[in-house]
C-alpha cells in the first residue's frame, strides 16, 4: 500500500520564509473595527432621524385627521375639510419628503468622506509594510549571498 508523504515540515519552513508581522495584523484589525464603528455611528444617527421625521409626519397627519373627521353643519363644510386635508397632506409629504432626502445626502457625504479616509490610512499601511517587507527579504537575501560565500 502507498505511504502518503507528510508535509508538515514542508509547510512549517516555508511559513517560518515568509514571517508575518503580528502587530501589522494587530493593526489592520483594530483600523477594520474602527472604521466598522464609524459607519455604524452614520447608520445609527440616519436611523434616529429618519425615524423622528416619520414619527413627526404621522403626527400632524393624526392631528388633521382629527379636524377632519369632526361633525360639520353644512355638507359643502365637509368638502372643504377634506380638501384642506389633501392640500395639507400633499404639502407635508413634500416637506418630509425634502428632510429624507437630507438624511441621505449627508449619509452619502459622510460615507464618502470615511471611504476617502480609510483609502487613504489603508494606502500608507500598505506602503509602510511593503517598504518593511522588502527590507526584510534585502537582509535574508545578502545573509544568504554572505553565507554563500
Amino acid at each position: 500500500m502507498a505511504k502518503t508523504q507528510d508535509f508538515t515540515k514542508v509547510v512549517q519552513d516555508m511559513m517560518s520564509a515568509f514571517p508575518v508581522d503580528a502587530a501589522a495584523v494587530q493593526d489592520a484589525f483594530k483600523s477594520q473595527a474602527a472604521l466598522g464603528e464609524k459607519f455604524a455611528k452614520v447608520a445609527i444617527e440616519a436611523a434616529e432621524k429618519t425615524t423622528e421625521i416619520s414619527s413627526k409626519w404621522t403626527k400632524d397627519t393624526l392631528a388633521r385627521v382629527s379636524v377632519l373627521t369632526k361633525v360639520k353643519a353644512e355638507p359643502a363644510d365637509y368638502t372643504k375639510a377634506f380638501s384642506d386635508f389633501a392640500s395639507a397632506a400633499a404639502e407635508m409629504a413634500a416637506e418630509n419628503m425634502a428632510a429624507f432626502a437630507e438624511v441621505a445626502k449627508k449619509v452619502q457625504m459622510e460615507t464618502v468622506e470615511l471611504m476617502l479616509a480609510a483609502g487613504k490610512d489603508f494606502s500608507e499601511d500598505a506602503t509602510a509594510a511593503v517598504k518593511k517587507a522588502t527590507a526584510e527579504v534585502s537582509n535574508v537575501a545578502k545573509k544568504a549571498a554572505a553565507a554563500a560565500k
